[in-house]
């Protein structure tokens, strides 16, 4: 079976660690419902290298120009000081046609910013790092935001950028990745670190 990819937005001053759970988990396929389903490819704004905020060179597979929403399974928006000084602009437009074309975009942190100032939060239940931070955009969603780690509503999952757990547990529910029990199992040993919740993951995955 040929892998579907799930792309993942890479810029200069990325919060790298804010996906890093939702990645490895695509990636690995451990405990997966349909092993090797996925695979992540990363793609920049020009197709240019780019440095992290952890100081992670990272040679993209691809320029957000050559993206289409029919040969993606999702999109993964990281944050990073970019959003807050204007720029990702072309990422957001891509969103929008990601969402057109029926396809689901996964948000954090700044990102977040980003899609409120596209107008792409103000019909759908949303989160990001607090109220105030994304009313600063003045996007028209604010009484559909939820004070939550992370929320999934009409294609789009947003979280804060002090969750990246919630923000995989998410994705891995929207793309169908693991069984809902080692789903369960897998948030519980990551979320709370508590040793019970490994012998939970086993167990499930080898129901």
């Amino acid at each position: 079976m040929k892998k579907q990819d799930v792309h993942v937005l890479v810029f200069d001053s990325m919060s790298d660690w804010e996906a890093a759970y939702a990645t490895s988990g695509i990636n690995n396929p451990q405990f997966q419902r349909v092993p090797d389903r996925y695979q992540v490819r990363t793609v920049s704004v020009s197709g240019a290298p780019v440095v992290t905020a952890g100081g992670l060179r990272i040679q993209p597979d691809m320029a957000l120009v050559d993206l289409a929403p029919s040969n993606s399974a999702m999109f993964i928006m990281p944050g990073g000081a970019l959003w807050d000084e204007g720029g990702n602009i072309e990422a957001v437009e891509v969103a929008q046609h990601f969402l057109d074309a029926g396809k689901p975009v996964a948000a954090i942190c700044g990102a977040t910013a980003g899609l409120a100032r596209g107008g792409l939060l103000d019909t759908r239940r949303h989160t990001s790092n607090a109220l105030e931070y994304l009313s600063a955009t003045g996007y028209g969603g604010i009484d559909l935001f939820e004070d939550k780690p992370a929320v999934t509503d009409g294609g789009v999952v947003t979280a804060s950028a002090m969750s990246p757990v919630d923000f995989a547990y998410h994705i891995f529910a929207l793309l169908g990745l693991y069984e809902p029990p080692v789903l369960d199992a897998w948030y519980g040993l990551f979320k709370t670190g508590r040793a019970e919740y490994f012998g939970e993951l086993m167990d499930a995955a080898n129901a």
